[in-house]
């Protein structure tokens, strides 16, 4: 699966700290997430589209 999430976050000046506490994980779990190292549970992903104010699908794709 890939990710959009650190072109999502750095196009709205958003640190992986700040995401992180967002949506109530670490920042290790954002860097994580971004790397393609670790895979969010589907609650996260919609925690993670909320605040970067976009959906899912826009955050996901297929490889």
């Amino acid at each position: 699966m890939i990710n959009h999430i650190k072109e999502l976050r750095t196009a709205k000046k958003i640190k992986q700290d700040e995401l992180a506490v967002m949506c109530n994980v670490t920042r290790q779990t954002i860097n994580a997430i971004e790397n393609n190292k670790y895979d969010p549970t589907l609650a996260l992903a919609f925690s993670l589209a909320k605040a970067l104010q976009t959906t899912v699908d826009s955050l996901f794709e297929s490889k």
